[in-house]
């Protein structure tokens, strides 16, 4: 075959992918907003991707799984979901793809192995959707905002329905508050729309009313004067962070459940993915998400843990900084914190060390921390050292992260990175807590030792555990097929 020849074949066979993609995108839309069914691609969210993501996808995937995925096959697929009749749902397609692959001799065709597959989801629970007020408006505030608007869908899961501040709200004022919400200098702009209702006091986030309440004091709100009921809570201020002072939530009017996304003292700490089963939404009222590197150390320590066992060890976090820290030299109550914060690499502590013990208790008192604040505005490495009960190396640890990444209890945790060119940028917009950067694995000559490398967006990956968390509270989950 002459070069001609092999071009315009090169050209055929990438307008047939192209095409089987554009397929993919209208399935994906039709069973989310006519169905409430998510199809997500190895934990990939796949509503609003386009037809270049749906291809650089199947490429990850067929590295990733070690197994080519023909994007033929997932249109296949997902053409055999949109026949059936599902309730909502959250449903793997690149993993349904890859099993069929493993199995496809088994079948007599695609639907008759996707009915198979998702023969439990008959038995799923109906869901009553969930009132949500965001008590803050700041960094983790507006990126909840954002995804609980954009994936909202029919409304069957979480409802924003109001954000709490606490400076007077004037036309002003509620305008810099849409215009926060539609312009992020990290996370780019808002794919929606957000516009300020001067009249009610509100912000109108895709066409749909969202409350701007001011109050000074949790006691002083009725949310059931806004036609709001049993309401989550989801406390974003980091002003209360004790039992006692989250409580005060529950004397409002429509209150339910209580969520703080910082760590908790006298609450349960959860890191969802690894305990969240350990607490019961019937029986506690008030959770905490834990920190961002709570939720990036946790599912991998406990992949380590659970395979290699953990004698003891020491994580470094290097850590984006945050708005507590100074933008010039200043007076700060902590230590370096007062000193430039763009301009500074900062050594701080953290907690995250002795935090994993309460998702993680058989790592009580067996870890250090320490934390640097580095000049990036986000993006977030833990450098894991330590060591383990069993011999090991590079190639064994590195399976093993592959293997609770790609299934198990922690594949919406745990993201298997194969960038050898990987940086801190490129993480930005993750929404798994933990990515794994399998080329800088470092295991011991003697195989005890190991040395991890996880990086983490400390702003969008931490969000989207907290709304994971926050459905599990709400026991709004859907049927999930991972």
């Amino acid at each position: 075959m002459n070069n001609n020849a092999l071009y315009e074949k090169e050209l055929a066979f990438q307008a047939s992918r192209r095409k089987a993609a554009v397929e993919i995108i209208k399935i994906v839309s039709d069973l989310w907003y006519d169905k409430s069914i998510e199809l997500i691609f190895f934990r990939n969210q796949l509503i609003n991707s386009n037809v270049s993501d749906l291809i650089n996808l199947h490429e990850y995937a067929g590295e990733f799984v070690q197994k080519p995925i023909n994007i033929f096959d997932t249109v296949e697929i997902a053409k055999a979901i949109f026949s059936l009749d599902l309730p909502p749902s959250r449903i793997d397609i690149g993993k349904l793809t890859y099993e069929y692959h493993l199995e496809d001799n088994k079948y007599n065709d695609p639907k008759a192995f996707v009915i198979n597959k998702l023969k439990d989801s008959k038995n799923s629970q109906e869901i009553t959707p969930k009132d949500v007020v965001l008590y803050g408006f700041g960094r983790i505030g507006r990126l909840l905002a954002r995804e609980m608007m954009s994936k909202i869908g029919k409304g069957q899961q979480l409802r924003l329905r109001a954000i709490v501040t606490r400076d007077r709200n004037d036309a002003t004022s509620l305008e810099k508050r849409a215009s926060l919400l539609r312009y992020d200098s990290v996370h780019g702009d808002f794919e929606g729309s957000v516009a300020a209702d001067i009249e009610n006091n509100a912000l109108l986030i895709n066409g749909t009313t969202v409350h701007i309440i001011t109050a000074n004091a949790p006691e002083d709100i009725d949310y059931t004067q806004y036609g709001i009921e049993d309401a989550l809570v989801i406390d974003n201020t980091g002003a209360f962070t004790t039992e006692e002072a989250l409580k005060r939530h529950l004397t409002s009017k429509g209150v339910d459940k209580v969520l703080l996304t910082a760590p908790g003292k006298g609450v349960p700490n959860i890191v969802y993915g690894v305990n969240h089963t350990d607490y019961n939404p019937d029986e506690v009222a008030i959770f905490s998400a834990a920190s961002c590197t709570t939720n990036a150390i946790t599912p991998v320590l406990k992949a380590v843990e659970d395979t290699l066992g953990v004698v003891k060890g020491h994580l470094e976090t290097i850590h984006a900084y945050t708005n507590d820290q100074n933008l010039v030299d200043n007076m700060h109550k902590k230590y370096r914190r007062g000193r430039a914060a763009a301009l500074n690499m900062v050594i701080t502590e953290t907690g995250a060390g002795s935090a994993v013990a309460k998702a993680l208790p058989s790592l009580a008192g067996k870890l250090t921390s320490n934390a640097i604040r580095v000049p990036v505005p986000n993006g977030s490495l833990v450098v894991l050292n330590l060591e383990v009960n069993k011999d090991t190396t590079v190639e064994e640890v590195n399976n093993i992260m592959r293997r609770y990444a790609l299934e198990g209890d922690l594949v919406e945790q745990i993201k298997y990175s194969l960038n050898n060119e990987l940086v801190s940028s490129d993480i930005v917009g993750t929404s798994a807590p933990s990515i794994f950067d399998s080329n800088a694995t470092i295991v011991s000559a003697d195989g005890k030792n190991i040395v991890m490398y996880v990086w983490y967006d400390n702003e969008y990956g931490y969000s989207h555990q907290v709304i994971r968390l926050a459905k599990y509270i709400s026991k709004v989950r859907r049927y999930t097929y991972y």
